[in-house]
């Protein structure tokens, strides 16, 4: 009986372990129709009697601008182009710092929120971290880096609401994704830390004076020229 269940249990998780990867692997090329924060979002307002209405329009990698693209490494995860998913160094300072007490930091890289947001719940669970982490293992393998930012830039939350660059250019600035500036491209990622709490539109002292380290950190980091880090190996030769 109990070698039965452990049978089941195992052929259950296998499946389900092939059964992400192929999702993940079908993500590297279709646009996600909706994310998991999306749907909580949604969930979160019906379950207080409210209606949110949800605005996201997908840019393909060629219509976001690089000023974007540069903006959230800069302020979010400067060592993408060079880890495989986790930054080690920033865990284990954040871990420090925690054990501290006080106000809790993070210590998640792009791909770890891109896993959170299009497959997860929120919150600080360690069932949650762990699948957090094959996830994060799945994209990392399966997805080439310019993807992981595509996928990031277009899903990640903006305002109440506001997915992805396009709504969020819309909603703050009046524009489209690709006529973002560079200091309307700092201001958005100044906010990631909490969209919620500050606007990048209508920007305080705080925001204004992030976006200033920003784009001061998009300069040492060597602008434009940190995107062909990410262009994959096979890509870059035949260029």
């Amino acid at each position: 009986m109990l070698s039965t269940l452990l049978r089941r249990l195992v052929r259950l998780v296998i499946f389900l372990a092939l059964g992400s990867a192929l999702l993940v692997l079908a993500l590297r090329w279709l646009p996600p129709p909706t994310t998991a924060l999306m749907i909580e979002r949604k969930v979160s307002a019906w379950s207080e009697g409210e209606s949110l209405p949800l605005e996201r329009t997908w840019r393909p990698w060629e219509e976001l601008p690089d000023d974007l693209k540069m903006a959230v490494i800069a302020a979010e995860d400067q060592k993408f182009a060079e880890h495989w998913g986790f930054d080690i160094a920033a865990i284990r300072s954040a871990l420090a710092h925690n054990e501290q007490g006080g106000t809790l930091r993070g210590a998640s890289t792009l791909s770890q929120q891109v896993a959170k947001n299009l497959f997860l719940w929120s919150g600080r669970s360690w069932p949650r971290k762990a699948l957090e982490a094959w996830f994060t293992a799945l994209i990392e393998a399966l997805w080439p880096k310019q993807r992981i930012l595509e996928v990031y830039l277009n899903s990640v939350e903006w305002g109440n609401g506001i997915f992805g660059a396009e709504a969020a250019a819309r909603h703050h600035f009046a524009t489209t994704a690709s006529k973002l500036t560079q200091q309307q491209s700092a201001q958005l990622a100044a906010v990631l830390p909490n969209p919620h709490r500050w606007s990048a539109g209508r920007p305080d002292s705080h925001v204004l004076t992030r976006a200033a380290w920003v784009r001061k950190q998009m300069r040492q980091l060597g602008g434009h020229h940190y995107l062909q880090r990410l262009t994959p190996r096979a890509e870059a030769t035949t260029q």
